[in-house]
């Protein structure tokens, strides 16, 4: 199994592109939940942020090794 993407000439390891890709859709998703005052239930705000963007990393590392 190889664990890094040739991009360009340049050996990317698989977790920064999952970043990459979770970050593409953490910043929408963390925008709509910011207008609608999710963000408000919460104790902390910046852990919930820090929470969900952690759960899009690991749903895409889950759903990258299934296919």
């Amino acid at each position: 199994m190889q664990s890094e993407l040739d991009f360009l000439g340049v050996f990317v390891p698989k977790l920064a592109v999952w970043f990459v890709l979770s970050l593409a859709l953490f910043v929408p998703v963390d925008t709509a939940l910011a207008r609608l005052g999710v963000y408000r239930l919460f104790w902390h705000a910046a852990l919930a942020r820090f929470a969900l963007f952690v759960s899009l990393v690991c749903g895409s590392g889950l759903v990258a090794s299934m296919q």
